[in-house]
This record gives structure tokens, C-alpha cells and sequence, in this order.
């Protein structure tokens, strides 16, 4: 069985800084694509960012040049540095884990 666990959620300003971290552990045999997703309130999980166990990134439009996914192989962690961050990007952010893992998510408010 393969567990998420999310951190580094919080509450931030208008242009402020989070980094959410995500450990993977349990039964994992390979480590495959790890990202986060988000939902904000009435609205559809979207995409934010992925990246493959070789470092291959792939970014929303949204957060290009704001956002920096990374991982690190060794400890099954991938993180989400997030900056300049704003109100709209309120939401819970939830990490993923190919194929079809996912941690219970972690909240991020950005206030105005």
C-alpha cells in the first residue's frame, strides 16, 4: 500500500512564498511521475506540476516562471516551491503519484 503525505500548506500574503513538500511511502517498486494537482472551492482539480523520475517538468501555464517542482529520488519526495503567490491560487493542493496515487491534500490560502 502506498501512503502521500503532504506539508507545508498554510496561509500566506499576496505575492508571499510556500513550499509544500510530499513523501511517498509503502510498497513502491518504481518511482514513477510525482506532481500536485489543485481544487479550489466549486471548481475541478487542475494541473499544476509534474516531473518524471529522470527530472522532466511539466508546469500550468499559470505558474510557469513562479513555480519549481523537484524531487528527490533518494528520500521519495518531490516538493513544490511556490512563489509570488496569488489570492486566486487559494486551494487545496494535493500530490500525486503515477499511476493513481494520491495524498488527502494540504490547504493553501493566498490572502489579499
Amino acid at each position: 500500500q502506498v501512503q502521500l503525505v503532504e506539508s507545508g500548506g498554510g496561509l500566506v500574503q499576496a505575492g508571499g512564498s510556500l513550499r509544500l513538500s510530499c513523501a511517498a511511502s509503502g510498497r513502491i517498486f518504481s518511482i514513477n511521475t510525482m506532481g500536485w494537482y489543485r481544487q479550489a472551492p466549486g471548481k475541478q482539480r487542475e494541473l499544476v506540476a509534474l516531473i518524471s523520475s529522470a527530472g522532466s517538468t511539466n508546469y500550468a501555464d499559470s505558474v510557469k516562471g513562479r513555480f519549481t517542482i523537484s524531487r528527490d529520488n533518494a528520500k521519495n519526495t518531490v516538493y513544490l516551491q511556490m512563489n509570488s503567490l496569488k489570492p486566486e491560487e487559494t486551494a487545496v493542493y494535493y500530490c500525486y503519484l503515477d499511476p493513481t496515487y494520491w495524498g488527502q491534500g494540504t490547504q493553501v490560502t493566498v490572502s489579499s
